[in-house]
């Protein structure tokens, strides 16, 4: 009895060591460059919600691959054309549609790079301006994300937007207008 304790103590001391060591081996370079990536990736995400709800779709459509693709309630957009048509569909072509009035919570990034790849999860909300001029979360859910070093840059190969609340819900409406 005493021999399997010490067995199994030694297999998860080993469980625990072999990946630091594993880490240890990586070169410094590498690991500076995994920290680059990262925050590179942190930083598409971010900008993901900044250009959404200040209304610059332009910009929020690049921040896909060529053969990028969006999934989620307004329906499916492929390549950054195909995201930039889907969202002036579903949130209006022009800069009218109350920037600032809405916006995004993103949190919990959660981000795992392999070379040129990469996938990460993340949290976000959805808030409105009430009638009262107050905030509210309208929404709120968790994105799936693959994302591939494209031309030197970071895009999503595919960003699949998961509505968690309201439960069952699977197509949020557009953002309310300002008439």
């Amino acid at each position: 009895m005493k021999s399997i304790r010490c067995s199994v103590f030694a297999l998860l001391a080993a469980s625990l060591i072999l990946p630091a060591s594993s880490r240890a081996q990586e070169s410094s370079s590498a690991r500076i460059q995994r920290l680059e990536d990262i925050e590179e990736i942190r930083t598409v995400l971010t900008n993901y919600g900044r250009y959404l709800d200040a209304h610059d779709l332009v910009s929020y459509s690049n921040l896909f691959a060529a053969d990028g693709e969006w999934v989620g309630g307004f329906g499916t957009g492929k390549g950054p054309a195909g995201v930039l048509a889907l969202m002036q569909k579903n949130l209006g072509a022009t800069s009218t549609n109350r920037p600032g009035a809405t916006y995004h919570l993103l949190t919990n990034f959660l981000i795992d790079v392999t070379g040129d790849t990469a996938t990460a999860w993340s949290r976000w909300n959805f808030v409105v301006t009430s009638s009262e001029n107050s905030p509210r979360i309208l929404y709120g859910g968790h994105y799936d994300d693959t994302l591939v070093r494209e031309n030197g840059r970071w895009k999503f190969k595919k960003r699949v937007a998961v509505n968690d609340i309201p439960a069952g819900n699977a197509a949020p409406p557009p953002p309310p207008s300002t008439k």
